[in-house]
Parts: C-alpha cells; sequence; structure tokens
C-alpha cells in the first residue's frame, strides 16, 4: 500500500466524501453534503448540496464556493465514488468530519432545535454549516 504523501502546502490535498440521507434543507433541494477537508490543516469545508448530482455540478461547486476563495488542489483523495476518481487508501480523514457533522445534524433534528438570529430568521442544517466548519 501507497503511503499518502504529506502537503507541502495549504490547498495542496483535500479528502472529499458525501453525507446523503440528510433531511430536506431551507430550500428544499438540498438533501446531501459535499465534505472537503485539507489534510494540511485539518479544515473543513461543508457544501450543501443535492444527492443526485453529476460530476460536472460537483465540479462547478467546488470550483465556485472552493478553489475561488482558495487554491487549485494538487491531489484529492475519495473513496469509491463514482462522481470522482478513486484512490486506494482510505478516506479516514474525511469520514471523521462526517461522523461529527451527521452527529450535529442528528441532534438537530431529535430535539427539534431551532436556531433564530437577531432578525428572527430560522436556520436549518443548511444555512448552519458555516457554523459547523468551526465545531
Amino acid at each position: 500500500m501507497i503511503k499518502i504523501q504529506e502537503p507541502s502546502r495549504p490547498w495542496a490535498i483535500v479528502h472529499m466524501d458525501w453525507v446523503t440521507g440528510l433531511p430536506q434543507g431551507s430550500d428544499r433541494s438540498d438533501n446531501a453534503c459535499l465534505v472537503i477537508v485539507y489534510r494540511f490543516s485539518k479544515t473543513p469545508i461543508f457544501l450543501p448540496c443535492r444527492k443526485d448530482e453529476t460530476a460536472m455540478d460537483t465540479a462547478l461547486l467546488i470550483w465556485n464556493r472552493v478553489v475561488s476563495w482558495n487554491d487549485i488542489f494538487t491531489n484529492i483523495i475519495s473513496d469509491r465514488d463514482h462522481k470522482l476518481t478513486y484512490h486506494p487508501q482510505t478516506d479516514g480523514l474525511a469520514e471523521k468530519m462526517i461522523q461529527t457533522l451527521k452527529d450535529i445534524v442528528r441532534r438537530i433534528y431529535a430535539y427539534g432545535l431551532e436556531f433564530k438570529d437577531c432578525d428572527g430568521f430560522t436556520h436549518d442544517w443548511c444555512t448552519l454549516l458555516p457554523e459547523l466548519e468551526l465545531a
């Protein structure tokens, strides 16, 4: 088994995976989340999306929401998802973040928690993703 190289700079190597089976988001189309974890800093990015997005949809989402703000990746490590290339090593880094995200979303819905901002707007898991990235 080939060892995954350690990145020499931020944004070089990322781990990616999808979380599916989530409740409908606030815009009623998002029902999944693309999880991207930077190997250098272990920083997660959670992007709401649809379970049925194509490889092109995924590429545009990554380009518009991640690459345009940071840098182009040199390596992407993913599981056997049909939307991305396969890397034979396990994607443990993204899997840990996915477990944390699922646990938080499950608790939000299990306890019927409702988050309102100072203007009275109610937030669901989709709109709370930027805050969940810091958890």
